[in-house]
């Protein structure tokens, strides 16, 4: 699910444990505020957009579509494309968005998911797998739904920013939780993520059965330079998302499997 923003200083406050990202209490206000910001906008589904290349008649699984920008994105590039989010909310903001005909599921990426072995070419999954502690489960569901030779691609949260957010700065080499209030649209939420070490996401991408493509830090869109004149030098500057492109061996070769 696309994120709303990435500022370290909302990141400092304490979040309500009983009510940590329940998407259903604030879809409308995060709808509305990620639709056309520099965070999703111009710089996150840019980027994965840039990394999926030409998608045409590929059949795409949108991992936590939230209110389905990225879906959108990819239909009118040709891609047959699929939603699932945990949140009913959003998946009926997604449904306005894409049409009463577009295949759209209530699912919780924790859960086993509802579709055939090696039913999808590709799989995003933007700004949603540092809301899991073990990834372990949900990439082994996300393989079986690949076809040989397919690919995900994910994005995160920078490990280099998740680990400098507090003060003193927890273990780099656990994975730990974090909590923090996210202010926008003069709404305020509870939100809880996970943050791994780089080599923790890599390893959990291999022992799931992946194999390693594309690690990438991208630039935002050159046109949020003049629209966001006073963000648009930090985020070409510094850390803030980590992207991956990780493929299912071709098991028709028998080589890699």
């Amino acid at each position: 699910m696309d994120r709303v923003t990435d500022v370290p200083e909302t990141l400092a406050q304490p979040a309500d444990a009983a009510r940590v990202n329940d998407y259903d209490s604030f879809a409308e206000a995060y709808s509305a505020d990620n639709e056309n910001n520099l965070v999703n906008a111009y710089y996150a589904r840019p980027a994965m957009l840039a990394l999926a290349g030409d998608v045409a008649g590929r059949r795409i699984l949108d991992a936590g579509c939230g209110s389905g920008p990225l879906s959108a994105a990819l239909r009118d590039r040709g891609a047959d494309v699929t939603g699932i989010d945990a949140s009913a909310r959003m998946l009926a903001l997604a449904r306005r968005r894409l049409g009463d005909d577009a295949a759209l599921h209530v699912a919780d990426l924790s859960d086993p998911l509802p579709f055939a072995d090696g039913a999808f070419d590709d799989v995003v999954s933007s700004l949603v797998l540092h809301y899991l502690e073990d990834w372990g489960p949900t990439l082994a569901e996300i393989r079986r739904v690949l076809r040989p030779g397919g690919r995900l691609i994910a994005s995160v949260d920078h490990p280099f920013v998740a680990y400098t957010i507090q003060d003193p700065r927890p273990d780099y080499f656990a994975t730990t939780s974090y909590t923090f209030d996210w202010t926008f649209g003069g709404q305020t939420v509870p939100m809880k993520f996970w943050r791994k070490p780089l080599h923790a996401m890599t390893d959990a991408f291999t022992t799931a059965g992946f194999r390693l493509s594309v690690i990438s830090e991208p630039q935002p869109d050159p046109a949020a330079r003049e629209l966001f004149p006073d963000e648009f030098h930090d985020f070409s500057t510094k850390t803030c998302f980590l992207f991956f492109v990780v493929e299912v061996p071709p098991s028709a070769t028998g080589s890699d499997d």
